[in-house]
């Protein structure tokens, strides 16, 4: 069974910054692809970022690249997302999650997710 636990979320201006942590095991973060996703209120959940196990490569969806950045610190069995320069439409709920196929559409496992709110 693969558990995820999100944290960090919080309320923050815009401009500011915050980092998202996903606690994993380290054979989860070893071989899973490991993905960031929002849901803001009345909206789908949409694709954040990932980070493929096999070789650290990211990918990030047009809306954060260059403000946001996914990494994994297989040490601290964590999984980060820094968020610089957040915008008001940042605001959502942000999940962690894992698929073991990364090819596949589909993500396997998720967090529980947490909050994130940007005053403007």
């Amino acid at each position: 069974q693969v558990q995820l636990v999100e944290s960090g979320g919080g309320l923050v201006q815009t401009g500011g910054s915050l980092r998202l942590s996903c606690a994993a095991s380290e054979r989860t973060l070893s071989s899973y692809t490991m993905g960031w996703f929002h849901q803001a209120p009345g909206k789908e959940r949409e694709f954040v970022a990932a980070i493929r196990a096999s070789d650290g490569y990211t990918s990030y969806a047009d809306s954060v690249k260059g403000r946001f950045t996914i990494s994994r610190d297989i040490a601290r069995r964590t999984v980060n997302l820094q968020m610089n320069s957040l915008k008001p439409e940042d605001t959502a709920v942000f999940f962690c999650a894992a698929k073991a196929n990364p090819l596949g559409r589909e993500y396997d496992y998720w967090g529980q997710g947490t909050q994130v709110t940007v005053s403007s």
